[in-house]
Order: C-alpha cells, then sequence, then structure tokens
C-alpha cells in the first residue's frame, strides 16, 4: 500500500472513498511482491497495480464491491490446473490479494491516513495490518513510529496508532515485531502471530510495510565516473553524496544529480556522518592517500556494500596497504574491488551502470549471472541487510 502513498494521501486530503487491494502472498513467478497495491475510488479512478496488468481487472471490480458492500476479502489469482482458471496470471504463479474499502467512518481509515502520510514525509514508520485471520478482523491495523511509548504507556517502544481490539498483548506484540522489521529496514513482511499476542491459540497473519528515509548512497571521489553513478543512485532512489576533500572539483556545478555535495577529507567525512544497513559506500578516488585511511573505516562500518575503483593491481596494492593498517581478512572479504561488475564497460555510464548492477545484486542476493540458459528463480526472497 505504501507504494502508492502519495496517490492516496491526495485522496485521503480530497474526501474520497476508496478501495485498496494489496499484494499479500505470491507463489512461482509472481510479478509483484506483498505490499504491492492497486486503488480505486467510487469514480472506478485507479491508481497502482498488484500484477503488472494480468488480473487487475477483476481486482478492480472487487475493490468497486468492497466499496458498495463495506466487505474486506482476500482473493486468490494463479492457475489451479493445466488450463488455468478464468482469470490468471500469464507467468503462471499465484498472487493473493486483500480488498480492503477505506471509507469516511471506516475504524481503518484513520490508520491508513496516519501511515500514507507518514511515507509521503519519509518518516520512519511501520504499519502492520491483518491478511489472514478471522473474518472480522481482516484489513485492521497498527502503525507504529520510531520512539515513544508501548502500547501500554511502559517502557521504550514506538508511538502506537490503531489497534486490533483484541486486548493490549496483541498490540503490544505486533507493535514489537514491526518495530523490529522497521529498525531492520525490511518491507512487506509476512509475521505469523497468535489471536491473543502469544505464539500460540489461533493464528494470525500480518502484513508490514515500512517507510523510512531512503538509502544513502555516499560516493567518494568528484570525478567523471562519480558524475554517471550520481545520476545511476537518483534513479535507483538513493539519496546521493558525493565527498572529495578537492574544492576545485567537488562543486554543485559539476554533479547537479547529487543531492549533496561535500569538500572533506573522505575518511574524515565519513567519521562524522550517519550510515545504517542501507548504506552504499563507492570509492572512486583510486589514490591510497585517501583510500586506505576510508577504506579501513568503512570496512568497519554495518552497511551493505563497500567498493573500490581501481586496476587489479591497485587492488593488491591497496589490500598489502589496508592488512598493514590491521584491518582483518574477514572485513577484507567484504571490500569489492575492482568495483562493478564484468560488463565491458568503458564510459563513465557504462561504468556506473555496473556499479549499479553489482550493488543492486548485493541488496537483492542476485548472482550477476545471465537469466537465459540460467536455472535460477528470476523472483527471489531479499535477503536481510548486513
Amino acid at each position: 500500500m505504501l507504494d502508492i502513498a502519495h496517490e492516496l494521501h491526495g485522496w485521503i486530503g480530497e474526501g474520497r472513498d476508496f478501495a485498496v487491494a494489496t499484494v499479500v502472498a505470491v507463489g512461482g513467478s509472481a510479478p509483484r511482491m506483498p505490499g504491492a497495491a492497486l486503488a480505486v475510488d467510487r469514480d472506478g479512478e485507479a491508481v497502482g497495480s498488484v500484477s503488472g496488468g494480468c488480473v487487475e481487472g477483476a481486482v478492480h471490480d472487487l475493490c468497486l464491491r468492497a466499496l458498495e458492500d463495506g466487505r474486506t476479502v482476500r482473493e486468490s489469482f494463479g492457475y489451479a490446473d493445466a488450463d488455468g482458471i478464468a482469470v490468471g496470471l500469464t507467468c503462471g504463479g499465484t498472487v493473493e490479494v486483500l480488498v480492503v474499502p477505506v471509507r469516511g467512518g471506516d475504524p481503518v481509515r484513520e490508520v491508513y491516513a496516519a501511515a500514507v502520510a507518514a511515507a509521503v514525509r519519509r518518516e520512519p514508520a511501520a504499519v502492520a495490518r491483518i491478511v489472514e485471520g478471522p473474518e472480522e478482523l481482516l484489513g485492521r491495523a497498527l502503525l507504529i513510529r520510531s520512539g515513544g511509548e508501548e502500547p501500554d504507556g511502559e517502557g521504550p517502544g514506538g508511538e502506537v496508532s490503531g489497534g486490533f481490539c483484541r486486548g493490549p498483548e496483541l498490540d503490544r506484540t505486533v507493535a514489537a515485531e514491526a518495530g523490529a522489521l522497521l529498525d531492520a529496514g525490511r518491507n512487506g513482511a509476512v509475521v505469523e502471530i497468535g489471536e491473543q499476542g502469544s505464539r500460540c491459540g489461533a493464528p494470525l497473519s500480518l502484513l508490514v510495510e515500512t517507510s523510512a528515509p531512503p538509502p544513502r548512497m555516499i560516493v567518494f571521489g568528484a570525478v567523471d565516473f562519480a558524475a554517471a553513478l550520481a545520476r545511476v543512485g537518483g534513479f535507483l532512489g538513493f539519496h546521493v553524496t558525493v565527498c572529495d576533500a578537492r574544492a576545485v572539483f567537488a562543486t554543485e556545478r559539476r554533479f547537479p544529480e547529487a543531492d549533496e555535495v561535500v569538500v572533506e577529507w573522505p575518511h574524515r567525512y565519513l567519521e562524522n556522518t550517519t550510515v545504517d544497513a542501507r548504506t552504499v559506500l563507492c570509492v572512486l578516488t583510486h589514490d591510497p592517500k585517501f583510500d586506505v585511511p576510508l577504506l579501513t573505516r568503512a570496512l568497519e562500518l554495518d552497511v551493505t556494500y563497500v567498493g573500490a575503483m581501481g586496476s587489479r593491481r591497485t587492488h593488491l596494492d591497496r589490500l598489502a596497504r589496508l592488512r598493514e593498517e590491521g584491518v582483518p581478512e574477514g572485513a577484507l572479504a567484504r571490500l569489492r574491488s575492482p568495483i562493478g561488475l564484468d560488463l565491458g564497460a568503458r564510459t563513465p555510464e557504462e561504468t556506473a551502470l555496473s556499479i549499479a548492477a553489482e550493488i543492486v545484486a548485493a541488496r537483492r542476493g542476485g548472482t550477476g549471472v545471465p537469466l537465459t540458459g540460467a536455472a535460477l528463480p528470476i523472483h527471489r526472497s531479499t535477503p536481510r541487510t548486513r
């Protein structure tokens, strides 16, 4: 649902009633993952997608029906046999969709409104929705924000809005689970919890979606390759920082597509800036006086990717210098050097594509091998970042 937060935020502001269909489970080669959503208002206007086009018409009809009768429903689409059912996915996978009416006076409207507003403002928040369980609970939601108090007001935790009307224990357990996923930067996770908030009793399945500021890409070295990489990084949704100690090169005019340009010694900047497990660090300086102190620090940090540019000879020399600085072998094994995948890249733009491809593979658990002829799943579960 949060993938269409901007559109839903506008609809809520206009007072529109709508129904939102969210992917809550997939099987096989399904085109969209849990959390993907399609919303339809009373006039039939639609935003978003749950299947890339395969079943949009049927889901559109379900949304209009939910707006009329006020019922939350869960439906499956896919192939039941060799002939396939009437409405299915051409890719052969299966998708399960939860359709929730969000009308004036509906209990979920306030929580959904707060959730999409937080996503629009890029505030750290998680929304947990019941997607499997008793019919009367389907679609109910809880919003958890970083900081604040536990649902019972005792002890540190997250600020909580909404609830499941099953007692404080369920709300407290869901808040803890969703808060952990928010801290880890995970989105679209399905959590199984007992109906009373324990691990026993009638099971409930909850879809947890998170919103947070965009991940950071920090590019060290104000070179032509950095300008191309800043462009690609922005396209991939990163907040891009270019850092170089040389003021004559590190200018906003040279890097108009970076979110910020910093003039500072790279290792000093890295010591004083904020990074997290989603951050990627790209070292393009290929100069030992910059590289060695910077990589010594970078390889200590809990970030998802550290890559360094240079020839294979430069790489071997760099490793020797880092060992002299006491960097352990386990940390050196994390270094992606020479940076990027083997695409035969020559130009700055091609090199940026090579680096970006390796970053995507590192974040998503890809191999980098061609899909043609490979016996690998096209869609796979995303591994937890470091």
